[in-house]
């Protein structure tokens, strides 16, 4: 078997001799790395452009990348059919009866053959079961149909969420996502809105500016009531009604209500939230390969999500740490329509955004298209990577050509080189043009581990995803007990003067047949410092707990306490509507009670808090404060990425250095063997050793060593065996060529046992970690403030409150 499992490289096929038509032994690897400035793969119909990219989206995953994946035909889905075994009962599911009708065969039979094809398939590629395995078992595969519940359905809720404040510093990215949201939302309605000319887009991207700037969310209902009543009273220089007059207005939060109210639209509000960390990562940081199936949606309703998907990854990009290494890839099947050369779709700004900014952040971009026609090619001048296949027309050549020349702006490009090149390349070639490699490549693609059955069926999606567990849930907040009130008391009795009063804000919306209820509780905060010199440890903690009043003997059990992530900012000192009060207790009603809890709440803490890091011995870091094993195990993966692309490119020189020693004195060699063999009077001989296709330098790749001396050294060492002869200066060349072959074995052998040694030692993803737990002094622990507080519940006839 073939050594092409190479750290931080992608093995996606072999060199390919377009004037023979005739595919070589040498390895085509991809260095990941490369991805960090985006790739292209354009072909026609049947060029082969699925295998590839999902031979590439394959080796991501077994490099342990995380791809979230936009598939707008279902092609993708075929990365979930991986069959470990490669047995008939296998593929029999997955099996297109109507093709084993056209083949006169029965399914059953066409199971056998295709697994009899894969296995011949993969195997001629040098590949195996195991393979198929540790592709399987890298990472979790979830197919999801927004707007549908065929397959894990999506939750747009949280898609209007205020976005980080790192994004909403970035003027022109904020402008972007105010913008493309506005745009996405009013497309669902069937507006075509112009974004300096449409009312409706002014008003909506109005009302997001405003409470995001704030930190406030909006779901679909606060928006429609924002629309109605909206937070501003000018727009411009224009008065609100001047602008857009109440009457108009009530018409647009008319559609938007329609919209949320209408059944179909009820499978987009529940499933996973387009929550980027959680699509990319599972709780215990195994990468995840997250496909979204919109072949279901209409036009508007895809247009919405992928604006939205792009919106989300933008916002989860600006809040990760800059890196050279890949980290994630962004992958969408068919980009037609999503970045069109002239018009302005929702989705072509936030694509645009990433292409030229991912990089920083260590996202890759792969997009993929059968349509050069319909591709912005000044978007695409980022994009270092192109995969060109197959193409139908001499005007999807012009396209490709003119793109490829503007994304070699600064360097060398031979058009009508390129050309020729283009308009002969068959199924499955691909012409590789990579802005980090010294000169083209022409290859053939490997076969795919994954089966390619096509497009797969809704109800093939529903059973494969049947038993996937959610990928995140979201956690309802637990009903508090009730605490009895008189019947029919509405107003709130009065509190000893003294005791402030507080208000939490009501953070839910109201439920059907809902009404807001107060409950008495006893507010307490503090600041938490923790100290460990030996390791360096500082941290700070804010903690904040509510408790609520007992009628006995002991009034406040902090045993019970439950902790809010609420700040004392966001506290109201009066009601935020009309509410009923339940009955204050009479502990609550004593000033000098609040200094006793205060006490207590403090000891609580003493006993209670407990600042616990975890510590990777092999990378030597520690977790963050707040920082979850997943977070801290995705941040580990990440630099140890960074890590091994060093030690690689360390590496990669170190041999270079090695090989061209070598390639010196084979050189050499292959003069004095021609010299001998002219006074032997034998035909001229040129011998050299074969380096083309050896694991090292498939894996120096087209980086380092020279392309022409690899050739001929190549041709030189087969003719030696078999033309050296009788004569003794021949016969020493020869044994000099020998000696050489054996210093390359040598150096191979060695370049391989630093990478094993290397791989054996660097396996973060399965280190144990070691738990360092820090408790606080008392003395640093700072109480900020014990208070009475009003807690608003919904309250339902029949049923127990809950925190509003």
């Amino acid at each position: 078997m073939e050594n092409y499992e190479k750290l931080g490289a992608f093995y996606l096929g072999r060199k390919h001799d377009l004037e023979n038509d005739k595919t070589t032994d040498e390895l085509l690897l991809y260095d990941s790395k490369d991805l960090t400035t985006h790739a292209v793969c354009i072909g026609m119909t049947g060029s082969g452009k699925t295998g590839l990219c999902i031979s590439l989206l394959e080796e991501a995953a077994i490099d342990g990348i995380p791809s979230l994946i936009i598939d707008p035909k279902g092609d993708m889905t075929n990365l979930m059919l991986t069959f470990p075994e490669l047995s008939p009962k296998e593929f029999r599911p997955w099996i297109n009866e109507s093709d084993a009708s056209k083949k006169n065969i029965t399914p059953d039979e066409l199971a056998v053959k295709q697994s009899e094809l894969w296995n011949s398939g993969l195997k001629s590629w040098s590949q195996d079961k195991s393979r198929v395995k540790r592709l399987r078992e890298a990472a979790d595969y979830n197919i999801f149909t927004p707007g549908s519940t065929t397959g894990l359905p999506v939750s747009i809720l949280d898609s209007f969420a205020a976005p980080p404040r790192e994004l909403i510093d970035d003027s022109d990215a904020y402008n972007e996502r105010i913008s493309s949201t506005a745009t996405g939302l009013l497309g669902l309605l069937g507006i075509d809105a112009d974004p300096l000319k449409s009312r409706e887009h002014i008003m909506l991207t109005t009302i997001f500016d405003h409470f995001w700037r704030k930190g406030r969310n909006l779901d679909l209902a606060e928006l429609i009531q924002a629309v109605q009543s909206p937070p501003v009273d000018k727009v411009g220089v224009f008065n609100l009604d001047t602008f857009y007059p109440q009457k108009e207005r009530f018409e647009l939060a008319m559609q938007l209500n329609n919209l949320l109210a209408a059944p179909t639209f009820q499978s987009w509000l529940e499933g996973a939230p387009l929550d980027i960390n959680e699509l990319l990562y599972t709780d215990k940081g195994k990468p995840r390969v997250s496909i979204f199936y919109i072949a279901h949606l209409s036009d508007a309703e895809r247009m919405f999500f992928v604006s939205l998907l792009l919106n989300q990854l933008i916002a989860w990009m600006r809040m990760q740490p800059g890196t050279s290494s890949l980290r994630s890839l962004l992958y969408i099947d068919e980009l037609y329509g999503y970045m069109p050369p002239v018009a302005n779709p929702p989705s072509k700004k936030p694509l645009l955004t990433l292409l030229k900014q991912a990089r920083a952040f260590g996202v890759g971009v792969v997009l993929s298209t059968q349509n050069p026609v319909d591709l912005d090619y000044k978007g695409l001048s980022n994009t270092g990577t192109w995969f060109i296949g197959r193409l139908q027309t001499e005007r999807d050549r012009d396209r490709v050509l003119d793109g490829l020349s503007s994304a070699s702006a600064g360097s060398k490009f031979d058009r009508k080189s390129m050309e020729n090149v283009i308009s002969r390349v068959g199924k499955r070639v691909f012409l590789l043009h990579n802005v980090h490699d010294k000169s083209p490549s022409i290859f053939y693609t490997r076969w795919a581990m994954s089966y390619l059955a096509g497009p797969l069926t809704r109800p093939q999606i529903s059973k494969l995803m049947a038993d996937a567990p959610p990928v995140s849930t979201v956690t309802k907040e637990e009903p508090v007990s009730r605490i009895t009130r008189t019947e029919g008391q509405s107003d709130r009795a009065p509190m000893t003067p003294g005791i402030s009063q507080l208000y939490m804000p009501v953070r839910s919306r109201k439920p059907q047949g809902a009404e807001l209820e107060y409950h008495p509780h006893l507010w307490a905060s503090a600041k938490v410092h923790f100290t460990k010199r030996s390791s360096e440890i500082e941290a700070e903690r804010n903690v904040s707990l509510i408790v609520p009043f007992e009628d006995a003997t002991i009034a406040v059990d902090w045993d019970i306490a439950t902790r809010l992530e609420i700040s004392e900012d966001a506290l109201r000192d009066k009601e935020e509507e009309t509410a009923t009060y339940a009955p204050i207790p009479n502990a609550a009603t004593k000033p000098k009670n609040y200094s006793g809890w205060e006490k207590e709440f403090k000891d609580q803490l003493y006993h209670s808090e407990r600042l616990e890091l975890l510590k990777s011995g092999m990378l030597q870091m520690m977790s963050n404060p707040g920082e979850s094993e997943k977070d801290f195990r995705i941040r580990m993966n990440q630099a140890a990425r960074e890590i091994r692309d060093e030690w690689v490119d360390t590496l990669r020189a170190k041999y270079a250095k090695k090989m061209k020693s070598l390639e010196t004195k084979i050189r050499q060699a292959e003069e004095r063997v021609e010299r001998e063999e002219d006074q032997s009077t034998q035909s001229k001989l040129q011998t050299a050793i074969s380096i083309g296709t050896t694991v090292l330098g498939a894996f120096l790749g087209n980086k380092t060593l020279s392309k022409t001396t690899v050739s001929k050294a190549g041709t030189a060492m087969k003719r030696a065996g078999r033309t050296m002869k009788e004569a003794g200066d021949v016969k020493r060349a020869k044994e000099n060529l020998e000696l050489l072959n054996k210093e390359l074995e040598n150096i191979e052998k060695e370049f391989q046992n630093e990478v094993d040694a290397y791989t054996e030692k660097n396996d973060v993803q399965n280190e144990e970690l070691e738990v360092v737990s820090v408790r606080p002094l008392k003395s640093h622990i700072l109480v900020q403030l014990v208070s009475f507080i009003w807690v608003p519940h919904w309250s339902i006839k029949g049923e127990i409150p809950r925190l509003a």
